[in-house]
């Protein structure tokens, strides 16, 4: 069996889910690994066969999305070009997480895919949704990776189609200790807003992974270190608590390792305000953003000891099994469709 396993390089998260999934794909089938985007900075240690320019969304140092730049720097020609360039009628099967060169090439010719992703979770219709007034990002939800058999991940089982997320296993081998430092990943804001913000807690240590360095500094009690991934997973698992973005992989891995947690949605990303909520219903402590007035609320954080407790099992096997079983057996998935 031959399939192609095509990854969305926005952020670290689907490259992180990806280094678990490849593997086991491996033991199964001849594995054909796509990626599209420009923002992931994780290694991986297996090929990349094709490298696509896709539609990614940039990153602002403001708190969210930059829309204007995401704009400019979209190329739709380009993308349609890379559509149909791509060769998916090659495989017996496309998993998609979230990537929409893919997706598209799929629908096109009628090949086969099965669309794994967090972002399938969120469009559940029992996972909880943040406001009424959000069509377009329902809309992108949908139509961005579009795919009729849809399984997704999220922090809760939500619906028969959602499974736990996917820890790293080098998250579940990892000794978790308490150095006493903080770990901060926030790429939607500027270093210069975090040092000014953060440095208000004289007492307490920060460890910011920037994605706006490439270079290591040292601010009083504040540490900024450019993105790596194993530097990265040695802050988080030694510290005493996680200040990141509401996205899903970090926070999730931040649950695993019992680590006091708290999240700060990006502006004009519906996912992230999705899975804020999600997370606050579970208990742990959400901000609107960052600034000035919500400091005495970080610093209540800092105080508290309250850990939410989680149980996330590696079944990553499990669910590849279950999920391509019936292409193995040369027979169809029942449609599972997220409105």
């Amino acid at each position: 069996m031959k399939i192609l396993y095509a990854i969305q390089g926005t952020g670290n998260g689907h490259a992180s889910r990806a280094l678990e999934i490849v593997p086991h794909l491996q033991k199964r089938a001849e594995v054909d690994i796509l990626v599209s985007g420009y923002q992931c900075e994780l290694q991986f240690p297996f090929e990349v066969k094709y490298k696509m320019y896709g539609l990614s969304f940039i990153f602002g140092k403001k708190g969210g999305i930059d829309l204007l730049e995401t704009f400019k720097k979209s190329k739709f020609r380009n993308l349609w070009r890379e559509v149909k360039s791509l060769p998916v009628q090659d495989y017996d099967l496309v998993i998609n997480d979230f990537e929409p060169v893919s997706a598209w090439a799929c629908k096109l010719r009628n090949t086969p895919i099965i669309s794994l992703s967090h972002q399938n979770a969120v469009a559940d219709e029992n996972a909880p949704k943040y406001g009424s007034n959000f069509k377009l990002e329902r809309f992108i939800l949908k139509y961005y990776a579009p795919a009729k058999n849809r399984f997704g991940f999220h922090f809760k089982t939500y619906s028969s189609a959602t499974f736990l997320p996917i820890i790293r296993k080098e998250i579940r081998l990892r000794s978790i200790t308490n150095k006493g430092h903080y770990t901060v990943y926030l790429p939607a804001y500027g270093d210069k807003k975090l040092i000014k913000l953060l440095s208000k807690f004289k007492t307490t240590k920060w460890e910011i992974f920037s994605k706006h360095t490439n270079q290591f500094q040292l601010h009083n009690n504040i540490i900024i270190r450019p993105i790596d991934g194993k530097e990265f997973i040695k802050s988080i698992a030694s510290s005493s608590g996680v200040l990141c973005g509401a996205g899903f992989e970090t926070p999730a891995e931040a649950l695993y390792l019992r680590k006091k947690l708290m999240v700060i949605p990006m502006k004009n990303q519906y996912e992230q305000q999705c899975n804020a909520l999600a997370l606050k219903e579970m208990g742990i402590s959400v901000l609107k953003k960052l600034s000035k007035k919500q400091l005495p609320k970080i610093e209540k954080w800092l105080k508290s000891k309250s850990i939410v407790e989680v149980k996330y099992p590696d079944v990553t096997e499990d669910i590849l099994d279950a999920i391509t079983l019936p292409y193995y057996n040369q027979t169809i998935l029942p449609h599972i469709a997220i409105e």
